[in-house]
């Protein structure tokens, strides 16, 4: 069985690199209620110093990754908070969910 892990990567797409210093907040959703898992933020490379789950903390389940994305372009566009709910298996290797954002558009997909 594959250890599994999540990361992400956080890019502007307005100014065509990295979106340093978001805010991530990381949430487990247990039928108990959420559980926040991790909250950091992004350095320069757009990227956590650390994965949000490694292999030794993860654990399957539906997770909600939330970006504060507004914080970073001023306040002055559409989007302030970016949430993108996933279900991670165990076994299934590295989870890594990259987020594409302006102020008015996101995109994301499973990258590796």
């Amino acid at each position: 069985m594959k250890p599994s892990a999540l990361t992400t990567h956080v890019l502007d797409t307005v100014r065509g690199g990295p979106a340093i210093g978001v805010r991530i907040e990381l949430l487990r959703l247990d039928p108990e209620g959420p559980v926040v898992v991790a909250d950091t933020v992004t350095n320069a490379d757009g990227r956590t110093d650390a994965p949000l789950l490694s292999p030794a903390t993860f654990r399957a389940g539906v997770y909600e990754l939330r970006f504060h994305v507004g914080a970073h372009f001023g306040g002055a566009g559409f989007l302030d908070l970016v949430p993108i709910r996933v279900t991670l298996a165990a076994g299934q290797g590295h989870y890594h969910v990259p987020l594409l954002c302006s102020p008015w558009a996101y995109s994301t997909y499973r990258g590796s």
